[in-house]
């Protein structure tokens, strides 16, 4: 039974994150925070986003989230203003133009490259003929010596 408890509390770490005093009285300001919370990455944790991670610098970054949504500012200004203050980084899903268009693109353009110079490998190789020499005589006798054939 204490296992169970202990497994059910480990399982529930991540809803501990947010705190009580950080939620926000109007539902739906709360839902806004809550959804943009889960694509902004904790800085200390990697890839973990701040509505998981009880980091004080996930604390912070959710309580700017409330701060500017409470102030007013639409869900893109919410993001510009954090990517701003801490960099792309923060973004769990950075954006696919620019300088990150090269890291998205890298990783498909290797693994066809890599794909391409197997198959040349491969097609070289079924073509050329590698069949041994046949064996010489004195082989051949020396190899039924040894067999005792």
């Amino acid at each position: 039974m204490i296992r169970v408890a202990v497994l059910v509390w480990l399982l529930a770490m991540p809803a501990f994150a947010v705190q009580p005093d950080e939620i926000l009285q109007n539902p739906a300001l709360e839902a806004r925070a809550r959804e943009l919370s889960k694509n902004l990455r904790c800085l200390v944790c990697r890839n973990e986003n701040i509505d998981e991670s009880n980091a004080d610098l996930a604390r912070d970054l959710r309580l700017a989230v409330r701060e500017r949504l409470v102030a007013g500012d639409d869900d893109a200004e919410v993001i510009d203003y954090l990517v701003t203050r801490y960099g792309e980084y923060v973004l769990l899903r950075p954006n696919a133009r620019g300088v990150n268009l090269v890291l998205w693109l890298a990783g498909p353009i290797m693994a066809l490259g890599g794909g391409l110079i197997a198959l040349t490998y491969l097609r070289r190789r079924k073509g050329a003929d590698v069949r041994p020499d046949p064996l010489s005589d004195a082989e051949r006798a020396r190899l039924e010596e040894l067999t005792g054939d």
